[in-house]
């Protein structure tokens, strides 16, 4: 029995990740060519490996005015999009992915969209996986997790677009699926860690975040065995720098110093990109602040193109999702509080999700200190944990009702994931066509 109904649960993560594609092929499809954030430098990356010249950060790579001006006309012809190539500074991985398949399609871009879609499918089957381990097999966990990962419209997006997000949330996701194993670690499991990481190092910067997450949970596992502790830390660290440092040392010497990550070449070539010190000049403190919130939140659900397309109509669809937060927030607090020993349920411990959610958190909130970047993508990966949040702070609504009709937990996954496929569906149907 226990068999056929982990079989019955695999199988709702099939229909998922069928739904999931579905909306995801619309979305590629129906989004205009170049309206989603950034796309054209992505595809510039992919189009100078197609052609045999590797990218290197320079200046002029980055026209605020004419950027703008490409973006406010829907990329009319007018605009060659090909000098388009701010993203030269990032690591290669998910480029030299996409460059067979640059070759193949004649540079299609549906095609590459299509590719990052696909990578896209395994974030989603990893978190219906973090979350099925973390919680004992409760389907109805790991299904709500994948649904809330899979259908958020923005996310759908994002990995439906020419972006390394995807490979970066994938490879994310891998990492943690791996730290919620309930099995003793091996030599062999700690130097997969570290080869997923050190592609990460290889794909994008916001995976460099796990490594805190990696190195406290070594040392929450080998705490006191010092020894232990070293040979583990080694086994993880070796091969992820060794990878990683193939990147570095290009840096070092195509940019010189120690700029290692290339930012340095990155920030001296972005001149007039908005920053916060002007905004707080312009609004103050307070306002800049609210902007934060409201936009993060906004765009963290649904902001399309270049940040122009709110989700605005129906007026009360962000008061919703809103409403929507602060039942999950508080469930969580009454599943803390009130439910004790629901938080004990999970076969791991909890905590590298916490601790990846509040680095993840923190990093956006430093970019932002600097920079306007007020788009709530830079929290996507965190989606696993806040997905796993989600469903633990629903699930404390239903549990004082489940003792007497237990079909209230799994239909948690089937109504959130109908919610939010009737949002993708609005979005793609009443919201993106304005980007036309």
């Amino acid at each position: 029995m226990g068999y056929d109904c982990a079989m019955r649960n695999h199988l709702s993560l099939g229909l998922i990740v069928f739904v999931y594609l579905m909306l995801g092929a619309l979305f590629a499809t129906l989004t205009p060519p170049w309206q989603a954030p950034d796309e054209p430098a992505h595809y510039n990356y992919v189009r100078q490996l197609a052609a045999g010249q590797w990218p290197v950060m320079e200046l002029g790579d980055y026209d605020e005015a004419y950027k703008n001006e490409a973006v406010s006309s829907g990329f009319a012809p007018q605009y060659d999009v090909s000098v388009i190539t701010y993203e030269d500074w990032q690591p290669p991985l998910y480029y030299l992915l996409l460059t067979p398949l640059f070759w193949l399609t004649g540079g299609s871009l549906l095609a590459l969209r299509l590719a990052s879609l696909l990578l896209g499918a395994g974030v989603v089957a990893l978190a219906y996986g973090v979350a099925w381990r973390l919680f004992g097999g409760k389907g109805w966990l790991a299904a709500g997790t994948a649904v809330f990962v899979a259908f958020i419209p923005q996310h759908l997006a994002i990995l439906a677009s020419v972006n390394n997000d995807a490979l970066a949330e994938l490879l994310i996701a891998a990492i943690l699926f791996h730290l919620v194993r309930a099995d003793p670690f091996a030599r062999r499991e700690y130097v997969l860690l570290g080869g997923l990481l050190g592609l990460g190092f290889l794909t994008k910067g916001t995976v460099y975040a796990v490594t805190a997450v990696i190195a406290v949970f070594l040392l929450w596992q080998y705490w006191g065995d010092w020894r232990g502790l070293i040979r583990a830390g080694l086994w993880v660290f070796v091969p992820a720098f060794l990878l990683g440092g193939l990147w570095w040392g290009r840096n070092v010497v195509v940019y010189g110093g120690l700029d290692v990550l290339g930012k340095a070449a990155h920030d001296a070539v972005v001149i007039g990109q908005p920053r916060t010190a002007d905004l707080v000049a312009q609004i103050g403190l307070g306002g800049a602040l609210r902007q934060l919130v409201q936009t993060t939140f906004h765009s963290f659900w649904g902001q399309f193109g270049w940040m122009a397309l709110p989700m605005l109509h129906p007026r009360w669809l962000y008061p919703l999702l809103w409403l929507f937060t602060a039942v999950v927030i508080t469930g969580l607090l009454l599943n803390q509080f009130f439910f004790p020993r629901a938080t004990r349920d999970a076969r791991r411990p909890t905590w590298p999700l916490l601790l990846l959610f509040a680095l993840t958190l923190a990093v956006h909130l430093g970019y932002n200190v600097t920079f306007i970047q007020h788009q709530g993508r830079y929290l996507f990966p965190a989606l696993i944990p806040m997905g796993v949040g989600v469903m633990v702070g629903l699930g404390a609504w239903v549990r004082p009702l489940t003792s007497r009709w237990p079909l209230f937990y799994p239909l948690l996954p089937l109504g959130l994931g109908l919610a939010l496929a009737l949002l993708d569906v609005w979005a793609l149907f009443r919201i993106l066509p304005n980007l036309r």
